[in-house]
């Protein structure tokens, strides 16, 4: 006999395909958003794309690509399909919020590079080869896994209960 999953599980499981993407990828920005997307059937058109570059902004250390993934998967579900539509930019800024909030809880941070250093005791500079190594060899792939697995639950959760 179907039954339709719990909350529980499917974040559970979002979370889950999450940690493997990201391990896969490398694209903390490209995964958060392809898991949510494949979750509740967002239409990405070229975003999955776009989010080529945006892993802590462009290696930068700035705001985590998880962070950005997942706001762009919640702006599918509660942004206004019309730039006119102020009400509609107004009630998509709650869910934002509310995910970023949730976040930060969860991180202590948004920013990559003050997340990497409460997780691998450094921060690195991911864009040098020599600190990419390093950070690959402390684990930072499983940990950043870690945080973008924590991001689309958090993320999923919001669509769920509906902002």
């Amino acid at each position: 006999m179907y039954r339709e999953a719990s909350k529980e599980e499917v974040l559970k499981k979002i979370g889950d395909h999450a940690h493997q993407i990201l391990l896969r990828s490398g694209n903390c920005a490209q995964t958060s958003f392809l898991v949510l997307k494949e979750q509740f059937n967002l239409d990405d058109g070229m975003i999955v794309k776009a989010l080529t570059p945006f892993p802590g902004v462009a290696l930068r250390g700035e705001t985590c690509g998880a962070v950005i993934g997942s706001l762009m998967a919640l702006g599918l579900v509660f942004g206004r399909d019309n730039i006119d539509d102020m009400p509609g930019y107004l009630r998509s800024l709650p869910p934002a919020r509310k995910f970023c909030r949730q976040f930060e809880k969860e991180q202590g941070n948004t920013m990559c590079s003050a997340i990497l250093e409460a997780k691998l005791g450094k921060r690195y500079n991911l864009a040098n080869p020599i600190e990419s190594a390093l950070y690959f060899a402390s684990g930072g792939p499983e940990k950043c896994a870690e945080v973008v697995a924590s991001a689309v639950r958090i993320a999923a959760e919001i669509i769920i209960d509906k902002g």
